[in-house]
């Protein structure tokens, strides 16, 4: 295969319609069908996750979830049968000359020059990887077959390695094109040596950022052939203990986790070994499917501080009260019921009170300019006053509604409260001049009672009584009438003590009809501003709330539970 004759046989073969060795129209299944059970799940959940979230989060947060979703899409599109491995490793570590060792035949140019390996070389074990390698961006002319006219051994059948350009090449576009592969792959098989097995690029960069994907990740130490007595067995435990400082799982004693063991690619010590696992992993067709779940758990863990609150989140029914308390004291509920109160028991005093006393507060009124006691002027403080304390209400229920949430959730239920403030205080306004005019009282007063006329009518009777009384005495002293000073005193007494003892009882039974009447201003005016604050305010927020607790839910399912 190292000669232009093999290689074009072999590209030949690649670009002609690829037929099955079983014979059947159509080999290239796709992977859609072991989209099962929680992957499954867990994909449509981040697809819901991203949609609900586009309008709340930053495209850049959702970047790496949409990217996850489109690679899946794209995995799902393409062979299920074959599973893809790059082999990865730094300068002079030999996993060129591994990769011709588990080929069988040199396809990876190996060498003292460096870098040796400039692009992305691929071989295939079966047909059917045509667009796989597409989709690794690997051109024609670097696509190899393990055997020149051949498929190479049996068990390796769908498998197709990637050798790699070095990932700490002095190139950027080497280094570029490792990282670009690396996210497309299936597994990895990490090659170090005994030299650079602890360098940290290779475990910050690479490895630590890759913990999650133990499953799918093969670490090597190559050259043992090198290491002299139990030096190999050291290296190798120190590489373990790196690997678990990393956060890579080790799949030790049956467990999923990484696979890490030593080999001599150059005498031979090891490969067999590793063909092997190789051939079971790529046998199980499971390589795809762990990919993309350690993906999307990678994904949840970016986006972990995007929807998992801290502590209990939401808006309790003592906050919702608390809001519409503010805003009552913003309108002046309480006030307006005792104005509405005085005002009714000011009606009965009119109604009900002594002529006498009218006449007095009518001449007192005559004496101020314009007939009427003055006004107190506006201060427009008080409306500012006013305002303020709606902002204050609307700024307090939303920090009580956003705390604890994540930043970006947080931020939305704010300006949720924010928008629906804007024109808030003048709706109030409005409400509060129409809430506070009485039921069923076209002129505007308060309505009176059934028995204010039976009151008038005593009250008109008292004042006839003293009339009734001096017109008799002074009858008596114009010698009109006859003398007898005892009846018509006691007819003006009566009438005299009767006017105040009306007023007075009149006024002990307004005190309830007027208090009533006071607390249902002061309700009317409570109920219009809770109204108004629920649908400018505490529904926005509840509406928000709601979003959140339902991208929580996808969360929950995307991490697996973990959220």
């Amino acid at each position: 295969m190292t000669d232009d004759g093999g290689d074009s046989a072999v590209l030949g073969g690649t670009r002609r319609a690829e037929r099955p060795r079983d014979g059947r129209a159509d080999a290239h299944t796709p992977i859609g069908g072991t989209y099962e059970g929680p992957l499954r799940a867990r994909l449509d959940a981040l697809g819901e996750l991203v949609g609900l979230s586009r309008a709340r989060l930053d495209g850049a947060i959702l970047a790496e979830a949409g990217r996850v979703l489109d690679e899946a899409s794209a995995r799902q599109r393409l062979s299920s049968r074959h599973t893809v491995v790059a082999i990865a490793g730094a300068t002079g570590s030999g996993k060129s000359t591994l990769f011709n060792a588990i080929a069988g035949v040199p396809i990876s140019e190996t060498g003292l020059r460096r870098p040796t390996t400039s692009a992305p070389i691929a071989c295939t074990w079966s047909d059917g990887a045509a667009g796989l390698l597409d989709r690794l961006a690997i051109p024609g002319r670097l696509r190899r077959k393990p055997l020149a006219g051949g498929d190479g051994a049996e068990e390796l059948h769908g498998l197709v390695l990637v050798d790699l350009p070095d990932h700490d090449s002095a190139l950027t576009r080497h280094r570029e094109q490792v990282d670009r592969v690396l996210a497309l792959v299936d597994a990895v098989i990490w090659v170090v040596d005994p030299e650079k097995y602890a360098d940290a690029a290779l475990h910050e960069r690479y490895l630590r950022p890759f913990a999650g994907h133990a499953e799918v990740t093969f670490v090597v130490l190559n050259q043992i052939d090198r290491l002299p007595g139990e030096a190999a067995d050291q290296v190798l435990d120190d590489l373990r203990r790196l690997l678990d400082e990393d956060g890579m799982a080790l799949g030790e004693h049956g467990e999923p986790g990484a696979t890490v063991f030593g080999l001599s690619a150059l005498t031979g010590q090891g490969v067999g070994e590793l063909r092997e696992l190789l051939a079971r992993f790529v046998q199980e067709r499971a390589a795809p499917a762990r990919r993309l779940s350690a993906d999307v758990e990678a994904a949840a863990a970016r986006l972990r501080p995007a929807y998992v609150a801290e502590g209990r989140s939401g808006l309790g029914e003592r906050s919702r009260e608390q809001f519409l308390e503010r805003l009552a004291r913003a309108v002046g509920a309480v006030a307006a019921g005792e104005a509405a109160e005085r005002e009714w028991r000011r009606n009965a005093g009119r109604a009900c009170g002594t002529p006498w006393l009218r006449l007095w507060r009518f001449y007192e009124r005559s004496r101020v300019p314009g007939g009427r006691p003055p006004k107190t002027p506006a201060v427009v403080e008080e409306e500012l006053t006013a305002r303020q304390r709606v902002e204050q209400a609307v700024r307090t229920v939303a920090e009580e509604a956003s705390a604890g949430l994540p930043a970006p959730w947080a931020h939305s239920v704010r300006e949720a409260a924010v928008r629906g403030a804007e024109g808030l205080s003048e709706t109030l306004d409005e409400l509060a001049a129409r809430a506070a005019a009485p039921a069923g009282s076209p002129d505007g007063r308060p309505p009176r009672p059934a028995w204010w006329p039976a009151a008038v009518l005593a009250q008109a009777s008292m004042t006839l009584l003293q009339i009734f009384g001096a017109l008799w005495l002074v009858g008596q002293i114009f010698g009109v009438l006859e003398p007898g000073l005892l009846p018509p005193v006691l007819v003006m007494s009566a009438g005299i003590v009767g006017g105040p003892l009306v007023e007075w009882a009149c006024g002990a039974a307004a005190r309830g009809p007027a208090r009533r009447y006071g607390q249902d201003a002061e309700r009317r005016l409570r109920e219009a501003a809770a109204g108004c604050g629920r649908a400018r305010v505490l529904d926005p927020i509840a509406a928000e709330l709601m979003r959140y607790r339902e991208v929580r839910e996808q969360y929950v399912t995307v991490s697996g539970g973990n959220g």
